[in-house]
């Protein structure tokens, strides 16, 4: 009974590990382009979506990102509330994981809010957002 066990034990960890080895390459897909970094310092300006999941960047004169935040970020959409935004490790953001996000409404307190997705905009597409969604 032990050696079924363990055979099935292997068996179930070599099939683990296979998937998992081929899951980042199915993931990976290349996109032509090279990842797209901006430092916090070259943040000018930013606005909220109505229900608090996502914001707009914009980066220098012409790049606008789109943050997609992993839950309702509400202090985002409150008056007077402004980005906390600190740095671990590399000077830039490159992908989601590189933001430590949180917003203040002034008062002493922060929430956190967690980045889960970021998208360079195209010209066209940073053109086209809503008049009060522009950063």
């Amino acid at each position: 009974m032990k050696k079924r066990s363990i055979a099935a034990t292997l068996a179930g960890a070599s099939l683990l590990a296979l998937t998992a080895g081929a899951m980042p390459a199915a993931q990976a897909q290349p996109t032509g382009r090279s990842p797209s970094c901006f430092r916090p310092d070259e943040m000018s300006g930013w606005r909220a979506t109505p229900d608090a999941k996502a914001l707009y960047v914009r980066v220098g004169a012409s790049h606008v990102y789109r943050l997609d935040l992993a839950d309702r970020c509400t202090a985002l959409n409150e008056g007077g509330s402004h980005l906390n935004l600190r740095v671990h490790g590399s000077p830039s953001f490159c992908s989601p994981v590189d933001f430590d996000l949180s917003v203040s409404e002034g008062h002493g307190f922060s929430q956190p809010c967690i980045v889960s997705g970021m998208t360079e905009l195209s010209p066209d597409e940073a053109a086209a957002l809503p008049r009060d969604l522009k950063p």
